[in-house]
């Protein structure tokens, strides 16, 4: 079921953000074992209290309602960005905005920390401490990601 429901909600992303790309967690995850290609800026767009909990490593935290983009202001406009939320919604409405400001590399990355986390990849308390705990964000939402990730919110 919970398979189901990210899928159905990834497929609706694709629908109401068409022009951005996304990229799935299997792509993700093998770009950054790849030390020929050019890393990206990762963007988690997450409240700070789910920030806090865990992120991808190296994830700059943006706040999803009101982006401020200054830590992108000396990044090149061709510097290619990855931005993930819980599920993906939240983080395909900044790199919507990141496109309209001309960046040209921006990538949604499908699934969310949720798939992330569901599939048994690194994330990170901060960039020195693992950890297996996601925040739920909410118990509707939180029902895509495996229970035993659920941190207490």
């Amino acid at each position: 079921m919970r398979s189901l429901a990210l899928s159905l909600l990834k497929l609706f992303i694709r629908v109401n953000f068409p022009t951005v790309s996304q990229i799935t967690t299997e792509e993700f995850a093998d770009w950054l074992l790849n030390p020929v290609k050019p890393q990206p800026f990762v963007l988690d767009a997450r409240s700070q209290p789910e920030y806090e909990i865990s992120h991808i490593k190296t994830a700059l935290r943006i706040d999803p309602v009101a982006p401020g983009l200054t830590a992108l202001s000396t990044e090149s406009k061709d510097t290619p960005i990855i931005v993930y939320c819980s599920v993906g919604y939240r983080s395909a409405k900044v790199a919507q905005q990141l496109q309209r400001q001309g960046f040209s590399q921006i990538y949604n990355l499908s699934g969310g920390l949720f798939q992330w986390a569901n599939e048994e990849r690194p994330i990170f308390k901060d960039d020195a401490h693992p950890t297996q705990l996601v925040h739920p964000y909410d118990p509707i939402w939180g029902k895509m990601l495996k229970t035993s990730y659920h941190a207490e919110n």
